[in-house]
């Protein structure tokens, strides 16, 4: 072989190598697509799992929210306050919306059941004086409701059936027990001025209660007036016979169950005690009565028109 031949003949074997290392050994171009797959998938993955840390950095960075507990508050309604007093009471203890406007009816209590004639004006009387325990900013309706229930609890068949046998509406016996509130601050005066509230009754006799006038007048303090004492009102029960057309306060059991349970005692009058401690004086006669208040009026000349101080009794 001439050195030309040989020359295309390494020619040639040249450039079949060259093509065998070009080409695997299944022929035709490689095959780059499972591995470039491969690798996006495992990007994706690693993109993924990348993610998910970051969420997790991210929650774990974030405060916790604490929510705060709601704030309880206690109103105390005590005995014998009126609903334009425990308004007040409502609104002081940062009640919302309108307590007289939710004392004035409710579908919780329809005073008809009791004998409340029609058009009574409003829950006066049925609102029942306790101390409830409600969250700041609760509606004053939830506490008339509140008391509404507590009353119809308590206000019961024996009440209803006590009424019955004193020859009174169940209504009435509450009025009753309001006017017992508002003239005996001892409670074992009590039994009695519902017997001179009764005995007057029976006789056709004024009842002659200033705290009735008082209820009109919203002035619990200041002594009466000779106009105020002959105010033209269905509420002056020195003129006008019976009992007041709805309760003046809103009475405790120990009121209503002394309403039920008058003392048997023949008394018709009574006057405040001259030594200031709270208690009241009975009598039956009118010339009794008066030598009474003159005692009373007295004490309050010698202390300078003062109640006098009470000093305990022996």
């Amino acid at each position: 072989m001439s050195a030309g031949e040989r020359t295309a003949a390494e020619r040639e074997r040249a450039r079949a190598e060259r093509s065998q290392r070009r080409t695997p050994a299944s022929g035709g171009r490689p095959r780059r697509g499972p591995q470039i797959a491969g690798a996006a998938l495992a990007l994706a993955l690693l993109a993924i799992a990348a993610g998910l840390g970051i969420a997790r950095l991210e929650h774990r960075a974030k405060p916790v929210k604490t929510v705060a507990a709601p704030i309880v508050v206690k109103v105390l309604v005590p005995e014998g306050e009126t609903r334009l007093q425990m308004a007040a009471r409502a609104h002081t203890a940062g009640l919302t919306g309108s307590y007289l406007a939710a004392a004035k009816r409710s579908p919780a209590l329809d005073p008809a059941r009791y004998g409340a004639p029609a058009g009574t004006p409003n829950l006066e009387g049925f609102l029942f004086p306790a101390t409830y325990e409600l969250y700041s900013g609760a509606p004053a309706a939830q506490l008339v409701r509140e008391q509404l229930a507590a009353f119809s609890e308590r206000f019961g068949r024996h009440q209803i059936e006590r009424a019955r046998a004193l020859h009174l509406t169940p209504y009435e016996l509450l009025i009753v027990a309001s006017i017992l509130e508002r003239e005996a601050q001892l409670s074992s005066d009590r039994p009695k001025v519902a017997a001179v509230v009764y005995n007057r009754l029976r006789l056709h006799m004024p009842l002659g209660v200033d705290a009735t006038i008082r209820y009109v007048l919203h002035d619990y303090s200041s002594p009466l007036t000779a106009a105020q004492l002959a105010l033209v009102s269905p509420y002056n029960t020195r003129i006008h016979l019976g009992l007041p057309p709805t309760p003046i306060s809103n009475p405790g059991m120990a009121a209503i169950e002394a309403a039920a349970h008058p003392a048997h005692v023949p008394y018709l009058y009574y006057v405040d005690a001259p030594d200031g401690c709270g208690d009241l004086v009975f009598s039956k006669s009118f010339a009794q009565f008066e030598r009474d208040a003159a005692a009373y009026r007295e004490a309050l000349r010698a202390n300078n028109g003062n109640v006098p101080a009470c000093h305990a009794k022996r």
